[in-house]
């Protein structure tokens, strides 16, 4: 029976989220304020009781992303970020090459390394590097942005979603099976995508040689520098060596969130100026997480998103048509609730229909659909609201809801074509 006041609330949520996060890149209100709201209403609404409301935030992906702000202030005050940009562009004086490069090195960074994480870094490197190269900022954040959900699909330590799949629903060997049916069309659409951004803004050579100085000029900090470059490779390493102990099954940590959070814990006392670090932390992205978590689980216990879902998925299926269907559903409804999300009350729904850990290419392909998502518009992926805060409250610069989808539409259409096909061609 369908409940009234739950339904009504619901669309009342969506209105808010989906209306004010296209409105807030002009007015300046910032995402994290319009989601603090959502949830208000979703408490006050009964979609979510109050007693439940602690289980259904995920602190996995609010620890890591604590630590990782930590550790990337400290890296930025130091002055290690500015030198990493000087670096790139003293090895490559072709612009057109450097983006190349750079949607390389960010797309394959977050395939190791959480793409939240790495757009915290992508986006004050974008801008150091769009001012040395006399180009917009636009085209280099939303090249960054595209790179980072791009490379985060070929692994399960790319993004929460791949993990959500790669925990929950048990298939085998989940690094080797993703990196199997996934790196190849990662690397092609990160081509591609560069070379549609290039062509989009019309970006050409430089006449003269753009020069940006020596890079070890830009370090102020030698041991905070040092200090942030261990904690990075501890974090990676730590990882992996634990992805590798879950894998053939040997005792590992399941709350991965702990990794990070417990080596960004232990340097806090070793850095130059412990009270600065924390202050860079960028609270408003985490307000937004834990917030988001709330709202979602409200608009998905309302029972509204239940019809068009069935639509589109309504029984256990195979083949082609289920590949489609499966990359149609994660497309739409990552733009409602998120990605991230959507994925764990996805996971839920298909387990449902009847899929289990042997219909591996049905959990690819919810990856792959959920994560490229993000490409089409700002509220597709958590990384891009990170990225699009990031730049607001640190630089004074936005990108509108209106551009971003304007070049993500044809982006996604071509990441979704090399994706499925080259899945298909596996079948």
């Amino acid at each position: 029976m369908i409940n009234i006041k739950e339904y009504f609330g619901a669309i009342v949520l969506l209105t808010i989220i989906i209306g004010l996060i296209m409105r807030a890149r002009f007015t300046k209100i910032p995402s994290w304020s319009i989601m603090s709201l959502a949830s208000s209403i979703t408490i006050l609404l009964g979609l979510v009781p109050i007693y439940y409301i602690s289980s259904i935030i995920d602190w996995n992906v609010i620890l890591f992303l604590i630590s990782m702000f930590s550790i990337i202030s400290i890296a930025e005050s130091s002055g290690l970020l500015d030198f990493l940009a000087a670096y790139l562009i003293s090895l490559f004086k072709s612009r057109v090459l450097l983006l190349y490069i750079l949607a390389l090195f960010f797309g394959l960074l977050s395939s190791i390394m959480v793409n939240d994480a790495v757009a915290i870094v992508g986006t004050s490197l974008s801008v150091i590097i769009a001012k040395s190269l006399e180009l917009p900022f636009e085209p280099i954040a939303i090249l960054v942005a595209f790179a980072i959900t791009i490379g985060s699909v070929m692994t399960p330590l790319g993004n929460p979603q791949n993990m959500l799949i790669a925990t929950e629903t048990n298939i085998n060997a989940p690094l080797i099976t993703f990196l199997k049916y996934l790196a190849i069309p990662t690397i092609i659409n990160l081509f591609l995508t560069t070379f549609f951004i290039i062509k989009y803004y019309k970006i050409k050579e430089l006449k003269k040689e753009f020069f940006i100085g020596v890079p070890q000029e830009y370090i102020k900090n030698k041991r905070d520098a040092y200090i942030s470059i261990i904690s990075i490779f501890l974090i990676i390493v730590s990882l992996l060596i634990n992805d590798l102990l879950e894998l053939y099954k040997l005792p590992h940590i399941t709350s991965i969130g702990l990794i990070p959070f417990t080596i960004a814990a232990f340097i806090y006392i070793f850095v130059s100026d412990p009270r600065q670090t924390l202050s860079k932390v960028n609270w408003g992205t985490i307000i937004f997480f834990i917030t988001m978590f709330i709202a979602t689980q409200g608009i998905w216990n309302s029972g509204i998103l239940y019809e068009p879902l069935h639509f589109l998925l309504p029984h256990y299926m195979r083949g082609i048509n289920n590949v489609l269907r499966i990359s149609a559903s994660s497309l739409i409804f990552s733009q409602l609730i998120s990605n991230v999300p959507f994925t764990n009350l996805f996971i839920v729904y298909m387990n449902n229909l009847g899929y289990s850990y042997a219909n591996v290419i049905s959990w690819i392909t919810l990856a792959m659909a959920t994560t490229i998502a993000g490409n089409l518009t700002i509220l597709g992926a958590a990384s891009n609201i990170i990225i699009i805060d990031t730049l607001e409250s640190r630089y004074g610069i936005t990108i509108t809801y209106k551009e971003f989808m304007k070049i993500g539409i044809p982006v996604t259409l071509i990441n979704l074509a090399v994706y499925i096909a080259y899945i298909i061609l596996l079948f």
